[in-house]
């Protein structure tokens, strides 16, 4: 089925939502549950152009959701006071906020939690999508690698859902949520989320045996993690007095930024950004989750896009008649070097290296994923098999066997001499077998011991 016979969703307001300031919708996506709050409309047969919000101004929707007590404590006070003194970091963030916050403001109510809770990532990445901490944490929610398999975020070849605005979010609401329920705090919630639930209810603990008070401030904590939440109440007091700081905040209209577009055949990102005529920086930001230059049908993805460019989307993919996607990905079969996997596969060897990411002189493990051009060999789209399973694993070749020593013919030959040539019972292809193993140590002391550059921003939490 083409696109353009596709029902195409945005992210909108549903009937009565006027009245009732219910901007919320009950049914979920075809194979997407996590989007079922998100409100939607029809563009086949609704208009953006009157789609309105009971209020005009996001901010004012916020203060009136505040829940938490404000800690007033030397530490709330502290953190205000940075954030006061930095008014272009702040207003960086916020500026950078305004095209999720509506979407986190309305997930929040529709699960009656503080609205406080939609000011986090301000902590936690300062709303930047592709924030990515030292110890790997990622997205506006910085979910750990493993915290983040424990949520059903995919992390594979073609995504990783901790960037993804609908997916992590949701995902975040509810480790929040259980983790509210396990302390009865949000206070406690929110250390745990930044420290880890173990690490809290062993301080509690151990609190108890000394016969002291169980709740956040009582606790021994990280400086992090003491930090944690007075950082969240600053930038509360930030939202609910923004004058009294010397901050400005940007003007945010209590209606979607962004429309969600199902995905029901494969397509290329360049092609996405061209019909619906937005730059290429702004569709990254919305869709930071995508690693390749493709979106999949198979992986059930949504395409985010600006709420003013949906119908312009619309309107150029009904025109458009060329093949959606130019990529497809197959599985390698062996263990080989990229030039001769290319040659295998009938692709370009240049292409190869750089579609999938893969440095010069490195093998690709059998197994692997890669993705190469679309062909009239394969011209179908990537299966849910791959879509959902890709990993791509590289390996340096081995070293080469050391040179024999070159005999003229009917000449006695004298064996070469290596470091162990005088061990008694060491043979030609044991002494290979040492070195091998050797140089193998010593690529993986190098590895062990060579930083991982990443880019971290001050005061970005970790979910343990």
């Amino acid at each position: 089925m083409l696109w353009r016979y596709a029902a195409i969703c945005m992210i909108a307001v549903l009937s009565g939502c006027a009245s009732t300031g219910d901007w919320s919708s009950d049914t979920a996506t075809k194979s997407n549950p996590r989007a079922s709050r998100a409100p939607r409309v029809n563009l086949n047969n609704q208009s953006v152009s009157k789609v309105y919000a009971p209020s005009s101004n996001l901010w004012i929707r916020i203060r009136d959701g505040f829940q938490m007590e404000p800690m007033n404590s030397p530490l709330e006070i502290d953190q205000a006071r940075w954030l006061s003194a930095r008014p272009d970091y702040v207003n960086r963030s916020m500026t950078r906020s305004s095209r999720y916050l509506f979407y986190i403001v309305q997930e929040v109510n529709a699960r009656n939690m503080p609205t406080e809770i939609a000011l986090l990532p301000f902590v936690e990445s300062a709303f930047n999508p592709q924030a990515k901490s030292g110890a790997k944490a990622m997205g506006i929610w910085q979910f750990m690698p493993a915290t983040g398999k424990d949520f059903q975020l995919k992390q594979n070849v073609f995504r990783d859902e901790r960037r993804d605005v609908l997916q992590s979010t949701d995902a975040a609401l509810d480790y929040l949520q259980r983790l509210n329920n396990q302390f009865g705090s949000w206070e406690l919630a929110l250390a745990a989320y930044n420290w880890g639930a173990g690490n809290v209810a062993k301080a509690q603990k151990k609190n108890l045996a000394a016969g002291l008070p169980t709740d956040y401030e009582s606790l021994q904590l990280p400086t992090e993690t003491r930090n944690y939440v007075p950082k969240l109440m600053a930038y509360r007091q930030i939202v609910l007095d923004p004058s009294a700081y010397g901050i400005v905040l940007p003007d945010l209209e209590n209606h979607p930024y962004f429309v969600a577009i199902d995905v029901n055949n494969d397509i290329d990102v360049a092609l996405v950004t061209k019909l619906a005529e937005i730059p290429p920086e702004e569709f990254q930001v919305l869709n930071p989750s995508f690693n390749k230059p493709m979106i999949l049908a198979a992986a059930n993805q949504q395409i985010l896009l600006p709420f003013g460019h949906a119908e312009v989307f619309q309107e150029n993919l009904k025109k458009y008649t060329k093949p959606l996607s130019s990529w497809t990905a197959v599985q390698v079969a062996k263990t080989e070097m990229v030039d001769q996997t290319a040659k295998t596969l009938g692709v370009d060897a240049e292409t190869l290296r750089s579609i999938n990411d893969i440095p010069k002189g490195m093998r690709v493990r059998a197994g692997s994923t890669v993705i190469i051009p679309k062909t009239s060999r394969r011209p179908g789209d990537i299966s849910v098999a791959l879509a959902d399973n890709a990993s791509l694993s590289l390996e340096k070749p081995p070293p080469p066997a050391p040179p024999s020593k070159k005999c003229k013919k009917g000449a006695k030959c004298t064996p070469v001499k290596t470091a162990n040539s005088g061990t008694k019972g060491n043979s030609s292809a044991k002494n290979v077998a040492s070195q091998h193993k050797s140089a193998s140590t010593g690529l993986a002391k190098s590895a062990k011991n060579d930083p991982v550059k990443t880019s971290t921003s001050k005061g970005v939490g970790k979910i343990q």
